[in-house]
């Protein structure tokens, strides 16, 4: 007969160490011994208050840019499935063109030679208008409009949303044309123009399929949102070169930048899991 040391016990499951996430354990151990640093030494502790007046202006701009990135990506996705020439051809120079420049490349480009080209043809249209109508404050507000006027946060804002905007394009051109085709011709042959049936058939299920790569974008822009510090714009980053310069402590100023670059990211990567299994997305 067998023992009953060697007899199964139903519902008594062994504890297997290999099954732990073990890169959870070491970065949840090092962020407590990092959170013990802030409160037990003055040098990060003071750190970690300088820095934290540029995690609101990293924020800012992740979330303005995120945002104007996902409306082009959007608009220039469904012109790269659209059958209109124009419309393709512009939406594929502007993905391919944006996609092969460096970002840190198209910051300087669209802050020191877009943004001064757009303020001088304001200038220009206000000295045409003026030329019309010498009193009106309209065109004599354009004419005196000055380069000084265009923060470069903002400018920072606009680069990495064209940027990102490129990216999110192949993201919805990939989900728009993962649904099958029988659902457009279903949709056309009950009476649906192609602008109905995009609405709404196609967009809301190709919107299900690209939420995690979007997330995913999401955590991407954050990070590369320190790329404004080419800028001078007050992020994380610059003022973390800042406070490095100012007292030379190396180690707690980018310890503590790092600290809070993998702290945001860690939650947004949590979160688009958690949308993840939500929406039930393979």
């Amino acid at each position: 007969m067998e023992s009953i040391e060697n007899r199964k016990r139903p519902g008594i499951v062994k504890f297997n160490p290999s099954q732990l996430p073990w890169w959870g354990v070491v970065i949840v151990l090092s962020a407590l011994g990092f959170i013990y640093l802030l409160y037990s030494d003055q040098n990060y502790n003071d750190t970690f208050i300088f820095l934290t007046q540029g995690l609101y202006t990293t924020l800012r701009i992740t979330f303005f840019s995120y945002i104007i990135a996902t409306i082009i990506g959007l608009f220039a996705g469904l012109a790269r499935v659209s059958k209109n020439q124009f419309l393709y051809n512009t939406s594929t120079l502007y993905v391919e063109l944006i996609r092969g420049i460096p970002l840190i490349v198209l910051f300087l480009y669209v802050a020191f030679a877009l943004f001064p080209l757009f303020v001088q043809i304001v200038q220009a249209l206000g000295s045409w208008g003026l030329s019309f109508s010498a009193e009106s404050n309209f065109f004599t507000s354009l004419a005196n409009y000055s380069i000084r006027a265009v923060p470069m946060e903002g400018r920072a804002i606009i680069a990495l949303a064209f940027g990102y905007g490129a990216y999110e394009a192949e993201v919805f051109r990939a989900g728009i044309q993962s649904i099958g085709k029988g659902q457009m011709e279903a949709a056309r042959s009950l009476g649906m123009s192609y602008t109905q049936a995009m609405r709404f058939i196609i967009l809301p299920q190709a919107i299900r399929q690209v939420l995690p790569p979007l997330g995913n974008d999401l955590i991407a822009c954050l990070k590369d949102s320190s790329l404004a510090t080419v800028l001078a714009v007050g992020e994380l980053t610059q003022l973390g070169r800042l406070r490095r310069a100012s007292t030379f402590r190396v180690l707690e100023t980018f310890n503590v930048v790092a600290f809070l670059y993998l702290s945001m990211t860690l939650m947004l990567s949590s979160g688009v899991r958690w949308l993840e299994k939500k929406l039930k997305i393979e």
